[in-house]
């Protein structure tokens, strides 16, 4: 079950004496979410609104919606980082899921004695880290746990930063990731090009996505090469919050016009095929916002992502791009 850090939630509503309050998170714990906003309600007698729009991560916290709601603070749930808050008005609130590992942590151990892991997993498991370390080693397996690095904690990973991960490559010959999530497991297996179990407790599973996770480097890297035989791009800035590079975007448009190539400028909040095929006079695309948009959805054009667009000027340049994905940040 995910317990959310409602204390801290209260101490900020007695402090700051807010009229209204807006709340947001994962699409994962909006049911915790709305009783929490319910409990606000109850126990302080403000409105409490739902942002019911996705939110991935602190780079897209739909922080102008509190403004929008003329709310006097934003709590957004779920999202933790080696800080309280990002900017004004928005408290970040810590979400861990009180679901135990032991039984699914010793089954590992039994497999992987003498071997030395890299111990990693995302915000809600957090908790559940040192615990996990102790039933490791207890069962012969050598734990190691990265330091944090940028927004991210001892052992801590998002989607498109890796540090903790990175930094421990030459330590480790694989890494754990304790949760459900393929998505944050694959990113750490294509930054470090190392294999990466996800240990599952939910489903008492050992799953290993080194194999999932290279068949996301081939898609990536053949769109790379389709890129390559365009003529005309388009330079895709996003307009959440924490997703406007523009400065990159423009690097990348300046770099391939020494290219030879066809620019425009664009800019989306939600980057999705059906918006891109409206776009007409366009070979292929590079999107500065987020990522994963790149490497884990389908599009007609080539989309690439940052990492992916300087791999497609060394192409362009006739240079090497074996391993640019092994980078601890995809930014």
């Amino acid at each position: 079950m995910i317990i959310v850090d409602e204390e801290k939630i209260f101490k900020e509503i007695r402090l700051k004496k807010p009229a209204s309050v807006s709340l947001n998170g994962p699409d994962g714990i909006l049911p915790q979410i709305q009783q929490t906003a319910l409990n606000i309600t109850k126990e302080f007698g403000i409105p409490a609104y739902v942002l019911a729009d996705t939110t991935w991560g602190t780079c897209d916290l739909n922080s102008n919606a509190g403004k929008i709601l003329g709310t006097g603070i934003q709590f957004n749930i779920g999202h933790t980082i080696n800080t309280d808050s990002i900017e004004k008005n928005v408290v970040l609130i810590d979400a861990f899921d009180d679901i135990k590992f032991d039984d699914i942590a010793k089954k590992f151990g039994k497999m992987f004695v003498g071997k030395t892991i890299g111990l990693v997993t995302d915000s809600q498991h957090l908790n559940q880290m040192k615990k996990v370390e102790e039933i490791l080693k207890n069962n012969g397996v050598k734990v190691k746990i990265g330091k944090g690095g940028g927004q991210l904690n001892d052992g801590q990973v998002f989607g498109c930063e890796f540090y903790p991960a990175t930094k421990l490559k030459e330590e480790v010959s694989a890494y754990v990731f304790l949760g459900q999530s393929n998505f944050h497991a694959s990113g750490i297996a294509l930054s470090t090009n190392l294999p990466t179990y996800v240990l599952d407790p939910y489903f008492n599973e050992i799953r290993e996505v080194t194999e999932f996770s290279q068949k996301l480097k081939k898609k990536a890297t053949l769109a790379i090469y389709k890129a390559a035989e365009a003529n005309s791009f388009g330079i895709i800035v996003g307009l959440k919050e924490g997703q406007l590079s523009k400065l990159f975007g423009l690097k990348f448009k300046k770099e391939l016009e020494k290219e030879g190539k066809t620019v425009q400028l664009f800019a989306l909040t939600d980057i999705t095929n059906e918006r891109l095929n409206n776009l007409k006079g366009i070979d292929a695309f590079i999107q500065v916002a987020c990522p994963r948009i790149s490497t884990d959805n389908q599009f007609d054009k080539p989309v690439l992502s940052s990492p992916q667009a300087n791999a497609l000027l060394k192409v362009l340049r006739n240079e090497n791009i074996e391993e640019y994905l092994e980078i601890p940040h995809w930014l």
